[in-house]
């Protein structure tokens, strides 16, 4: 199948939502397993030289065979609380972006709220625009703390895609891998900050897809002999949609902000692949350096790929107050989105 002519946009223009919230605290799990160029060259048809000049990827994590997203999750949630001054049962929400949820039933966010003692919090899980759930979960946080009653969200990325690609496909096996992010968003006073604007837009496309294990090709034993539970890529979908949707995305969501492009202190985008990042900011006219980099030792680390920039730029006394930052991503869908926000 190939993508259709449909498309589909929302925006969001003026001055912002009208209650203020600030990111409060951030965390970052990564699985201790590291895996290198050289290591995947003993198994896959590839070079080093191959995956990093394509990718930009010089090596990746891998979570334990024992353990599932949800572990990643709570790992990242943990100094995310600490650094916010946040106890669990002060939690409002918890919302976990990821595609490769611990299981089809329960709600990987219930896990994970069961597993911090989160007990009030209500449980939301965004799942299936891949690489852009974290988009998605940002905007629903925003809206959430419009609400008076909700004041403080936990929202966490993770994806384990090494559950879900082919290890014998070189297409697939050399971008991707496993990490989780959170952020603790709370209510503020600051006038002006949180979410400023937004632009969201999708088209239809299986360039990227997990063919079986769903209600129209449900589980047998021959999808499984055939594979059809791995992740499916095409490559020039792929990089053909984010150049062109991910700078054309972000344009909108600052205009509609009313800021200039060259007052936006940071971008943090999906970590899918170093030429796509180049791209994006060549075309934006915008310093590299102004769009930190963490794909070149964790590979594209799906949902959580934007915020480990944020955690890391953050971590790093960067990112201060008053600064404009975009976080836009693009996924399976494909789905795409940007948010221009105002740190408190």
């Amino acid at each position: 199948m190939t993508a259709t002519e449909d498309r589909t946009l929302f925006h969001q223009t003026g001055a912002g939502l009208p209650v203020p919230f600030a990111v409060a605290g951030t965390g970052m799990h990564l699985p201790p397993a590291v895996v290198t160029n050289q290591e995947l060259t003993r198994t896959l048809d590839t070079s080093d030289e191959w995956i990093t000049s394509r990718t930009g990827i010089r090596e990746r994590r891998r979570l334990a065979p024992s353990l599932a997203t949800s572990d990643m999750c709570v790992a990242a949630a943990a100094p995310a609380l600490d650094a916010a001054g946040v106890t669990p049962h002060r939690l409002d929400a918890v919302i976990v972006a990821t595609y490769t949820g611990d299981q089809p039933l329960p709600s990987t966010a219930l896990i994970v709220k069961d597993a911090l003692g989160a007990h009030t919090a209500l449980a939301l899980d965004v799942t299936q625009a891949a690489c852009a759930n974290g988009v998605q979960a940002m905007l629903i946080a925003a809206h959430l703390l419009q609400n008076p009653s909700l004041t403080t969200v936990l929202l966490i990325a993770a994806d384990c895609a090494s559950r879900v690609t082919d290890p014998a496909d070189r297409t697939t096996g050399v971008f991707f891998g496993d990490a989780a992010a959170a952020v603790v968003l709370t209510r503020t006073d600051t006038p002006g900050a949180g979410l400023l604007s937004y632009d969201l837009g999708s088209q239809l496309s299986y360039g990227v897809q997990i063919p079986a294990g769903g209600s129209r090709t449900p589980t047998s034993s021959a999808t499984v002999t055939a594979g059809d539970h791995y992740l499916r890529m095409d490559g020039r979908a792929v990089w053909n949609a984010a150049t062109a949707r991910l700078p054309e995305s972000i344009t909108n969501a600052v205009r509609h902000a009313g800021v200039p492009i060259d007052r936006v202190r940071h971008f943090f985008l999906h970590q899918a692949n170093l030429n796509i990042l180049t791209e994006t900011t060549t075309a934006l006219g915008i310093p590299p350096e102004r769009a930190p980099v963490t794909v070149d030792r964790l590979g594209n680390t799906g949902s959580a790929g934007m915020f480990t920039a944020l955690h890391s730029t953050l971590t790093g006394g960067s990112l201060l107050p008053g600064d404009t930052y975009v976080l836009s991503g693009i996924g399976a869908g494909f789905q795409w989105g940007s948010l221009c926000l105002r740190h408190a």
